[in-house]
């Protein structure tokens, strides 16, 4: 979107100068008659006040599920495509969502499909949210997919929220807990040893086992420093570069104990859900397949899932890939044969969503009662060897004299 300067008159004779939005001159020009004035100078913008300075590009997971639904209201009260774009641009709060739907609009008033339209942005208007306008388009049902769609984001995004919570938890008490420990290694123990070394007396491994890693934080603090923030900047390089990796990292984290299985309902439930929605909105299934592997936010799934298309494209079924693999229990795989034979596959995929929905939130309640007093007693655990560290040649001082 171009912001260009204008000067010219109302048709009262009164004199205007400002600046609009448009894609070129000549949109400029039709949306200042709209406005009712004749525009005699026209220039585009070289203020760097009026560039694009939207950092990000993305819109808020709620500003979409919103205007999903208010974009469903429109369409069912009668309202046509373009007024219902045009009104939504003039109302939402998030700006990347304003400029994207006033760039719909006009590609739309030029006599394109609001599908084609909102595939220029796949930033704002992701690549489930285009396939499933599509089909609306072409079976009529949009008011029904914005609605069905609107539905399925709001249930993704409570979920990950409950999943988040629970991996939050005991991440921020970890960090706490390693703080802690290096506070008291670096100014609290050598306070006492000073002490203890000026007695020259014999000190219990256990506080020579704490004095030592001390001694070795308090010389190469910089070091341990500069070797975690250094793992750090190399995980994230090689999790967003290496295909490998990535994969390997996401394999891991759903084998690993208790959190693993959580993943796995959470990703499951993901699936599931995205499939019904796009079944139900009457994309194909080799499609929707497609689509599912990319939104799906998990690579180890993704393989499932294009082997899965594989296997659909040769004439086999959906169940049989899902049977193979170790991540979709028998539930999974028995609904959906069921589905595939009984020809209701999107009411089954819903309900298996349902389901592992309803499991995340019992086990995300259930693992917040367990890891709370977890984490509490393993930083009581780091805080107390300190402590006895620094306490046990007190008491051996004590009892010598």
């Amino acid at each position: 979107m171009t912001v260009f300067r204008y000067s010219g008159r109302t048709k009262t004779g009164a004199q205007r100068k400002g600046i609009i939005d448009a894609t070129n001159k000549k949109v400029a020009l039709e949306k200042l008659r709209a406005q009712g004035i004749n525009a005699r100078e026209l220039e585009e913008s070289k203020s760097i006040l009026h560039k694009d300075l939207n950092i990000g590009g993305k819109v808020k997971h709620q500003d979409f599920v919103i205007y999903c639904r208010q974009y469903a209201t429109l369409i069912r009260a009668g309202v046509s495509i373009v007024e219902a774009t045009h009104i939504l641009s003039a109302q939402t709060k998030s700006k990347t969502l304003k400029k994207a739907l006033e760039q719909v609009e006009e590609d739309i008033r030029g006599g394109t499909a609001f599908s084609d339209a909102a595939a220029k942005h796949p930033k704002v208007f992701p690549v489930m949210f285009v396939n499933m306008m599509r089909s609306g388009e072409a079976t009529g049902n949009i008011d029904e997919t914005l609605e069905r769609l609107a539905g399925t984001l709001e249930k993704q995004f409570k979920i990950k929220k409950k999943v988040q919570s629970a991996l939050t938890y005991p991440a921020i008490l970890s960090v706490l807990t390693i703080a802690v420990g290096m506070f008291l290694m670096i100014f609290i123990v050598p306070t006492f040893m000073a002490t203890f070394e000026e007695m020259d007396m014999e000190m219990p491994i256990l506080t020579v086992i704490v004095v030592s890693i001390s001694d070795w934080l308090i010389a190469y603090w910089y070091f341990a420093i500069g070797i975690l923030l250094l793992s750090i900047l190399l995980f994230r390089f090689f999790y967003k570069n290496n295909k490998q990796f990535h994969y390997n990292v996401n394999y891991a984290s759903l084998r690993i104990p208790v959190f693993g299985i959580l993943m796995q309902k959470n990703v499951i439930a993901r699936m599931t859900r995205t499939l019904s929605s796009l079944f139900s909105s009457s994309v194909p299934i080799l499609q929707a397949l497609t689509i599912v592997e990319k939104v799906v936010g998990n690579p180890v799934v993704g393989k499932v899932v294009l082997e899965a298309r594989d296997n659909l494209e040769k004439g086999g079924t959906l169940s049989e890939p899902l049977e193979k693999s170790w991540l979709f229990p028998p539930l999974v795989t028995q609904m959906t044969s069921i589905g595939e034979k009984t020809g209701s596959l999107d009411y089954m995929l819903e309900k298996i969503a349902d389901f592992y929905e309803e499991e995340v939130d019992r086990s995300v309640d259930t693992l917040k009662s367990l890891i709370e007093p977890l984490m509490i007693l393993i930083l009581a655990a780091v805080v107390g060897v300190i402590v006895a560290a620094i306490f046990l040649p007190m008491f051996a001082l004590y009892e010598n004299m």
